[in-house]
Order: structure tokens, then sequence, then C-alpha cells
């Protein structure tokens, strides 16, 4: 592991279910960070195009349209989206870890929450599904499977990467710490609606997950890249302006 080690870890909103738009804001977030040193970016959970957050707010007989977008703005990773931010990565000499809503060619409705590690040369260093999607994700996405849990030697470090609910995931988070895991990625949602703000029992998320990032960081003597989208004002106001009685949720909700 080389030291002293710069990485990024973005904080940013696609632009929503857009992916050739959110592919030249991240390209330029690449070069940003590059620019300041960086030799790693991470960004957060399905960056591209977006992480659908309307899985949490409306029955799925109401989400029909919303799906048939986000599968037609999903990526693969041996597509033209991917295929731009390797060859930004191999000009920049700067490893990319970004998730992906990830379409697949054998059928237009198959889609996974997945992460794609790209190497300082441009290479694809690890592919790796979200093993099993959680609560209301799993009316988009498929299950993952293993073949992804991969730890990769890269210039900053050995990287890893476990995509929100897998880090609370003991199997899961062990199989990247045998590996010698160096650096460890935890990619998270913008917002994560479980419950109405006003309802009672509301955990609070962001201090969860610190708590779980500190716990892995300690465990695996790794350290720790925290992830998260954010929800900019199209974002919201779309889902707001297709329901106005979803603003408590969206707006109070962490």
């Amino acid at each position: 592991m080389s030291s002293p080690v710069t990485v990024a870890a973005i904080h940013a909103a696609p632009i929503f279910l857009d992916r050739a738009a959110t592919t030249s804001k991240a390209i330029s977030l690449i070069r940003e960070a590059a620019r300041r040193g960086a030799g790693l970016i991470a960004f957060p959970e399905t960056f591209i195009p977006a992480f659908p957050i309307w899985a949490a707010l409306w029955a799925p007989i109401d989400n029909h349209d919303l799906f048939v977008r986000m599968a037609g703005q999903s990526v693969s990773p041996h597509g033209p989206e991917i295929d731009a931010l390797r060859r930004e990565a191999r000009s920049l000499g700067i490893c990319v870890s970004i998730g992906i809503s990830e379409s697949s060619d054998a059928s237009v409705g198959a889609l996974w929450n997945s992460n794609i590690l790209i190497g300082h040369d441009g290479a694809i260093l690890n592919h790796h599904r979200k093993l099993v999607p959680t609560f209301y994700e799993k009316l988009v996405w498929a299950s993952g499977d293993g073949a992804g849990l991969k730890v990769s030697a890269t210039p900053v470090g050995r990287v890893g990467n476990l995509i929100c609910g897998e880090n609370t995931n003991p199997l899961a988070r062990y199989a990247l710490m045998a590996q010698s895991e160096q650096i460890h990625i935890s990619s998270w949602p913008p917002v994560w609606p479980t419950r109405r703000p006003k309802s009672g029992g509301n955990y609070n998320n962001v201090a969860a997950n610190r708590i779980r990032a500190i716990a892995h960081s300690f465990e695996a003597k790794a350290f720790g890249i925290v992830t998260a989208g954010y929800m900019d004002k199209a974002m919201r106001d779309f889902l707001v302006s297709r329901d106005p009685g979803v603003a408590d949720i969206v707006d109070g909700t962490q």
C-alpha cells in the first residue's frame, strides 16, 4: 500500500434517470478528483442512472413507467458508459469505483444493483452484483452472487467494496477481510425511506451506517471510504410532483 493515499468519496446526485448525462457528470468529477491528487474515486450506490427511491413510496402497480425508464437507462459493464469511464481512468491514472444499475444482454427486464471497480490502467478489476437487494429494492433488481466478493490490488492498496446493506453481512465482510483488504468502500443510496417520519420507530440511518463503517475498519484493520448518494432538488421535485403526499417522507428521511 502506498503512503500517503488520497481518495475521493463522491456525495453527488446523478442526472435523474439519464445515463448519458450522468456519465458525463461522473467524468467531470473524476477529472476534479484527479486534479486534487486522488488515486481512487468512489461513487455511491447505483450512481448511474439513479437510485429507485420510488419503490419505497408507491405500490408496484403504480411504478410500471418508472421501472421501464430505469431499465432503459441502466447500463452494461461492457457498454459505452463504462467504456468512457475506463478511458478516463486510464488517461488520468486513477482508480474508479462506481455503482450502476446493470442491464442484461439476455433480457430487457433483468437488472442488478452492481458496482464496477476500474483500475488506473482502465481495466475492470472487479464486477460485483449486490448479493440480495434490500427490502423494496427487490421490486427493481435481481439477486447477485458471490463472484464479486473480491479484493483487488491497485496502486493505492488492496480495495474491496460492499453495497449498502451488504455491510451488515458478517460473512460478506469476512470474505473481504480474508483477502487482506486494505481499503474498504461502502456505497449507499441518497435516502432510505422505511417508515413515515411521524409514525415513530425510525432509527438514525446516518449514525447506524457510521457505526458499521467504523466497526469494519477496526475489525479488518483497513481504511474505510463511505460514499452516499445525494437527492438534489430536481429528483425531489420530480417525486413530489408525482404525488405531493410523499413530501414529508422525502424531506424527512435520512
